[in-house]
């Protein structure tokens, strides 16, 4: 496959949620990025990789389940999916990949801005969506056992011994895309599912984390704290963007104002758009 066949063009237009570790929270922030898109005024595409699971694509359909229940109209991406999902999980790889290239091309036609949910595991299709991606974005759990898929330490010492599995993944697509199209991929790693207090080792995680995004390439931006607020909402469809006087399933308090601020900060880390435009609505704790 050609790096770049989804023909994406600067700012970025195609954004790959990636990390080879399940349980990071890729759908979650899949999920974030495209909703505050949306409140942005972007045009916005999906596709959801993860075959299996499908958490993007579930939560988008109960976003259009709850809105006509609730009598409320909420922004809503373009999805798009592989044609015969079900059968490529035991297709041979062009196959797949064909697929995927179609559905990207289909998606990339009339959106601004394409948000690649990919699985938790090395695949063709995960290969693919970071061969063409602009921006990838890895969220990273604040765990050593996390880092290992992106850098190894020296069990005794702790330093940083070289890029692990995925760092490596990303690293390759990289090379391939200035090699052929002149072009960089941006990469931000997120420190997602923080804990609402400072943790033991979050000293020592946070020297090695910069010391790889040094040796690699990566840039190191807030993700989502690990609040109740974001599980609440997904069985809806919902998201922190979409709390309002009219939207507001489940009771607002203080602490969502702060779920609403780490939205915001990762729109700007992301460089897609200012930050002041994330989400035009209020919400008033009640």
């Amino acid at each position: 496959m050609g790096v770049s066949k989804l023909g994406a063009t600067a700012p970025p237009r195609v954004v790959v949620v990636g990390n080879e570790k399940g349980g990071a929270g890729k759908s979650t922030l899949a999920i974030h990025i495209a909703t505050g898109l949306l409140y942005a005024g972007k045009t916005v595409a999906t596709i959801d990789l993860d075959l299996r699971q499908l958490s993007m694509a579930h939560f988008f359909a109960h976003r259009r389940a709850w809105a006509a229940s609730a009598g409320v109209t909420l922004p809503m991406p373009a999805e798009h999916f592989l044609v015969g999902a079900e059968q490529l999980l035991t297709q041979p790889e062009a196959d797949v990949v064909s697929a995927f290239e179609a559905a990207g091309s289909a998606a990339l036609a009339s959106a601004d801005v394409l948000i690649i949910d990919t699985p938790g595991a090395d695949t063709a299709l995960s290969r693919a969506a970071h061969a063409n991606a602009d921006l990838i974005v890895t969220p990273l759990n604040d765990s050593f056992v996390d880092f290992d898929m992106l850098g190894q330490v020296d069990p005794v010492t702790l330093d940083l011994l070289k890029p692990s599995l995925y760092a490596e993944t990303v690293w390759e697509s990289r090379k391939r895309r200035m090699s052929e199209t002149r072009r960089s991929i941006d990469w931000v790693v997120l420190r997602n599912r923080l804990a609402t207090t400072e943790a033991r080792n979050r000293k020592r995680l946070d020297e090695r984390i910069q010391a790889l995004g040094r040796r690699v390439g990566f840039r190191i931006g807030p993700g989502l704290r690990d609040r109740v607020i974001y599980r609440e909402l997904f069985p809806f469809g919902l998201t922190i963007a979409d709390l309002s006087p009219t939207v507001r399933p489940v009771p607002v308090a203080l602490t969502h104002v702060a779920a609403r601020q780490e939205l915001r900060n990762i729109m700007s880390a992301l460089r897609i758009i200012p930050a002041s435009v994330v989400d035009p609505q209020t919400v008033d704790a009640a």
